[in-house]
């Protein structure tokens, strides 16, 4: 086996040069309005003849970018002459996606036979990626953090679809087998249209432009409908989200997407004043304290049963003292079943239906709720 590595590496350095140009890591941030996103804020996309350039921000380091990406079609010869960037010849045929997420997206955009392997395969719920699976036509690669290496050499990706994290340490072996690398930094974004909108690159990638760009329209359209409605409600709910989570409680920031989402659906977060980003971690005591009169409790969580009030109230004693506990306004999403994570990073309109539901009853007559659901007694 490893005279078999050895013989792809030294194969991949003879050919890196034909489909790979220089990357950028370490350039400055894209300043060209006219490539500017209309939600992301770490994406750039700007059509010239015969290609496009992609360009992701560093979402930790905002004055440089993350990487670049050179975007010729297939089918069409190489211009002359092209920008420093990792070039990708589209549509992409066969593909490494270490998540969920993204497989789930790009199947459903009508590309499934060019995911040709995945990270994490118990984890999907996509049905035609799955049947894919189960019949072999596609690899399952291991799990995100120890990928199958080997099986990444015979699979031979064109691409590989990847999460970056800040420290950068946990892809190194996959990064040197020279194989483009996809940054996925969509869940960086800091509202649900913006990384939603990333949608227009993935589908770019696999030949499926126009209908991400249809499909986004779309979701927006119906996001903002939503929103308006919210907006007119004569009440603001207060929210609490989620559990303890080991010793702590990770809450939705002020500028945190969960938190613009509970805004949006025409509720208040009361973790608004914490200026982060993301999830802000307290101790029990501090959200009962803080948020120990919210109206709504939210609640998601991965068990083979639906969690009820009185299993709620044995997990930790500090539960039963929230209003929303003692009020019966406590709504359940249990994602061993419901594919939440899946579909509401690039379906935010769906969540927010659910949450205007929610909130706001009577708002939207004739709807159900898709994700969440009232815990019984």
């Amino acid at each position: 086996m490893k005279k078999i590595i050895f013989i792809f590496l030294a194969y991949l350095m003879i050919m890196t040069p034909f489909f790979s140009c220089s990357h950028t890591g370490e350039g400055n941030a894209a300043s060209n309005s006219s490539g500017k996103m209309e939600y992301a804020e770490n994406l750039f996309m700007e059509e010239h003849e015969g290609y496009t350039l992609v360009t992701v921000r560093n979402p930790w380091d905002t004055l440089k970018n993350l990487a670049r990406y050179v975007i010729v079609p297939r089918d069409t010869k190489l211009p002359d002459s092209l920008p420093a960037g990792t070039l990708i010849r589209t549509p992409v045929e066969k593909a490494l996606i270490y998540s969920s997420v993204h497989s789930g997206l790009i199947s459903s955009l009508g590309a499934v036979e060019a995911i040709g392997g995945v990270c994490n395969a118990s984890y999907v719920t996509d049905s035609l990626l799955k049947a894919r699976i189960e019949a072999g036509e596609t690899a399952d690669c291991g799990a995100d953090m120890t990928p199958d290496i080997e099986r990444i050499i015979k699979l031979h990706p064109q691409i590989v679809m990847r999460s970056p994290f800040e420290s950068g340490t946990h892809y190194a072996k996959i990064e040197q087998l020279g194989i483009p690398t996809v940054e996925c930094a969509d869940y960086m974004e800091n509202s649900a249209l913006a990384q939603a909108e990333w949608m227009k690159f993935y589908g770019l990638l696999f030949g499926r432009r126009d209908e991400a760009y249809r499909r986004f329209d779309s979701i927006a359209s119906r996001y903002q409908e939503l929103k308006g409605k919210a907006a007119s409600a004569p009440q603001r709910p207060k929210i609490l989200l989620d559990n303890i989570y080991g010793q702590s409680w990770s809450v939705p920031g002020g500028k945190s997407t969960m938190g613009r989402l509970i805004e949006d659906a025409g509720g208040t977060n009361p973790f608004a004043r914490y200026d982060r980003s993301g999830g802000v971690p307290l101790s029990p005591e501090k959200v009962l304290v803080e948020a120990g009169d919210a109206d709504i409790w939210l609640l998601r969580y991965f068990q083979q049963n639906d969690k009820t009030l009185p299993e709620l109230s044995r997990d930790a004693s500090v539960n039963s003292q929230f209003k929303a506990f003692k009020t019966g306004e406590v709504y359940g999403c249990n994602t061993s079943s419901i594919p939440f994570f899946d579909e509401t990073p690039f379906r935010p309109d769906l969540l927010l239906e659910d949450m205007v539901m929610i909130l706001h009853p009577g708002l939207l007559p004739g709807a159900t709720p898709r994700y969440f659901k009232k815990m019984e007694k």
